[in-house]
């Protein structure tokens, strides 16, 4: 049998492997990003406090590092698990995507002398993310109430 061209790309055998630890992976991930989130909030504010202007805030590369890993592993247990690798992908892009007007809201705060609030759609969107990543890696503790209600 030859291999599927898919498996040029990414290492099926690999991930079948580590598809009973991937889900926790993920959770210790998100949580990481949660980590480093904060450590970004505080990074920008003290920027803020201490530069004129809105070039003094730069990316928090920590957290730009947790949000490509999150990524990855999405994508890899879309691989692994289709349905709920792709709701997980879903809610980790749009987390991505509210840091990115997250970040830049808080340049334009910076650049009027404003005070810098805080990421409130992505930390929203990370308790999506934190909610669904512990739903699919901690479901074995709700499965017996789950099963003799559905």
């Amino acid at each position: 049998m030859s291999p599927s061209p898919l498996e040029f790309l990414v290492p099926l055998g690999a991930l079948e492997s580590v598809a009973e630890v991937l889900p926790f992976v993920i959770l210790a991930a998100v949580l990481l990003n949660l980590v480093t989130r904060l450590l970004a909030q505080w990074s920008f504010e003290r920027a803020a406090r201490e530069g004129d202007d809105d070039e003094a805030l730069s990316r928090f590369l920590p957290h730009e590092a947790t949000n490509a890993l999150l990524v990855l592993l999405a994508f890899a247990f879309t691989v692994v698990e289709p349905h709920g690798g792709v709701v997980l992908s879903v809610l980790v892009l749009g987390m991505i995507l509210s840091d990115f007007f997250e970040y830049e809201s808080r340049r334009v705060e910076a650049r009027n002398g404003l005070d810098v609030d805080k990421p409130k759609s992505a930390i929203a969107a990370s308790t999506l993310v934190i909610a669904y990543a512990g739903y699919q890696a901690l479901f074995f503790l709700v499965e017996p109430l789950w099963s003799s209600i559905v």
